[in-house]
Order: structure tokens, then C-alpha cells, then sequence
């Protein structure tokens, strides 16, 4: 990822803001991965855990948080500590070369993750390989338009350019938005 682009982790209280919960509520999310609570999930970009802690009070299986940043994760597993939860592991790594097995995930989410990176095509094939057969990967992210938060518009990617790159990795997608800013892709194996 170019620097400019990495989200600053001095600013990850910004993260946990509870106005956040009216642009990304997490009922929704939990709707949208169809979580059924024995899920094995991969938070691609969990930054301090924002959905990583709900989503591992969610399942009972294992959640891997993977971000590029370690002092992201040392954060999030504040966070995990407090909340005394023991199914969340931690993965520095970038998107583009995840080292995780073939097919060890039924659900990946990448929230607001994947205009960081610098290649999306490989992110999105690396995301491909870890997903089980009838697994499913939740992109959400900023649509293209100019906004109040949110990355610069030059650093957005529209929802229907990045249905095509998920396409292009092999998957089935389904596209919505949970709000005029912030759009939804269902990709499906």
C-alpha cells in the first residue's frame, strides 16, 4: 500500500466512534454475511476491530483479524482482552499474499479496505483461495462520490469497478449500498 493511502493508526479512535454505527450499523453486517454463529471468519483490514469484536461474540469458530499495521492489531487485542474473548487471531499481513491455508473460511469481510491496497486483483484472488467452496466474502466500502467522511474521492473505488475486479477473481457478486456513501458487495464462490 502507498503511505498516503494507509489509514493512520494514531487516528483508529476515529474507528470505534459510535456515529459509525449509523453508516456501518453492525446488524446489518451480520445480516449481510449471513452469519449462522459456527462461521470460521477472516476481518480483512480489521484494524482495531471494529467488526472483529462483534463478529467473534458472533461465532463460535475462530475469527482471524489481518491488517497490515501491527500497532492496528496490538488494539484490537486490547480490545479482545477487555471483552474476554479468546476465538480472535491476530495476522499481520498485506491482502495481496495471505499466509493462510486453501479454503479455511467460510465468510471474509473487507471493510473499507480495498482502496488501500495497491493491487486489487490479487487481493481479491488471495481472498478467493482461503474461502471454502460455498464460501462468501462481504466488501463494504465508499462509493465514489464526494463525502464528509471517508478516504478522498481519488482513492475511492466505485461499487461497480470493484464488482468487476471481484468478477474477475471468480466470484458471484451481488451489489447494494447501506447508504448513499457506502455501498455493499455479496461476492459468492
Amino acid at each position: 500500500m502507498s503511505e498516503d493511502k494507509v489509514f493512520n493508526y494514531e487516528k483508529a479512535e476515529k474507528l470505534l466512534d459510535p456515529k459509525r454505527q449509523e453508516t456501518v450499523p453492525v446488524e446489518e453486517v451480520f445480516k449481510l454475511l449471513q452469519l449462522e454463529g459456527k462461521e470460521k471468519v477472516a476481518d480483512l483490514g480489521a484494524g482495531n476491530g471494529y467488526l472483529t469484536i462483534p463478529i467473534a461474540k458472533e461465532t463460535s469458530d475462530r475469527v482471524t483479524a489481518i491488517d497490515l499495521q501491527f500497532e492496528m492489531l496490538e488494539l484490537l487485542e486490547a480490545r479482545a482482552v477487555d471483552e474476554k474473548l479468546t476465538n480472535i487471531d491476530r495476522l499481520q499481513s498485506s491482502l495481496e499474499s495471505l499466509n493462510l491455508p486453501d479454503g479455511a473460511y467460510e465468510r471474509a469481510v473487507a471493510a473499507f479496505v480495498l482502496h488501500e491496497v495497491p493491487d486489487l486483483h490479487q487481493s481479491l484472488l488471495e481472498t478467493h483461495r482461503i474461502l471454502t467452496e460455498d464460501g462468501s466474502l462481504l466488501i463494504l466500502d465508499w462509493e465514489r462520490v464526494e463525502a464528509d467522511q471517508g478516504p478522498p474521492l481519488n482513492h475511492r473505488i466505485s461499487a461497480n469497478h470493484m464488482a468487476e475486479q471481484a468478477a474477475k477473481a471468480g466470484f458471484d457478486v451481488e451489489v447494494g449500498h447501506l447508504n448513499e456513501e457506502v455501498y455493499y458487495i455479496r461476492a459468492t464462490k
